[in-house]
């Protein structure tokens, strides 16, 4: 079987992103990241700055509830959820692309082209990758890990009713610290194809 479509769900740090990207370029499939965050601006009508801060929270109400419009009483969480899943399934439709993040593996849970990876890492590994790759030096990378990731978590409970990185949620879940980025690219390329 070969797949059109892979979802990329991923510790903070663990290299899920750059797996991803990678990934595309080999297969010659779209990527949808930063480039999702644009098409569910365009979707929400929100600004692409706030779908990026605010597009992983979960709230029930105080400063990020809404109404009026066509969203009734939806908090803003929630109507930018369900933007993320009318781009999400449209992109799916299309075929021949990776997504990364935003439940997409949940959202395309029904569809038999959909393979579904989670990425995970060495807590060690993620904070060295953090701090060489992105230069940030400034404050507990541990922290801000383990707190990227609890908000992922919550995100993911909220809107799906599943345990985040539970391995039965997904078709592949690489430990990127053990295998190595291209070896896990290499991996997924076999399955894909």
């Amino acid at each position: 079987m070969s797949y059109s479509v892979v979802t990329i769900t991923r510790e903070f740090g663990s290299g899920g992103r750059t797996i991803a990207k990678k990934l595309a370029e080999e297969l010659g499939y779209d990527y949808y990241d930063y480039e999702l965050v644009q098409k569910i601006a365009q979707e929400s009508g929100f600004a692409e700055g706030f779908i990026e801060e605010f597009g992983e929270e979960v709230s029930t109400g105080g400063f990020f509830s809404f109404f009026g419009n066509n969203w009734g009483a939806l908090n803003i969480n929630d109507q930018l959820y369900f933007s993320e899943r009318k781009v999400i399934l449209e992109l799916a439709e299309k075929g021949n692309c990776i997504i990364v993040g935003r439940c997409a593996d949940y959202i395309l849970k029904d569809r038999k082209d959909t393979l579904n990876v989670f990425i995970y890492a060495d807590m060690e590994w993620k904070k060295d990758r953090i701090v060489n790759l992105y230069g940030e030096t400034d404050v507990d990378i541990e922290k801000r890990i383990l707190e990227k990731d609890k908000r992922r978590k919550a995100y993911y409970k909220y809107y799906t009713d599943r345990k985040w990185n539970r391995a039965a949620n997904y078709h592949v879940s690489l430990e990127s610290s053990e295998l190595g980025i291209d070896t896990c690219v290499e991996i997924l390329k076999s399955i894909v194809k």
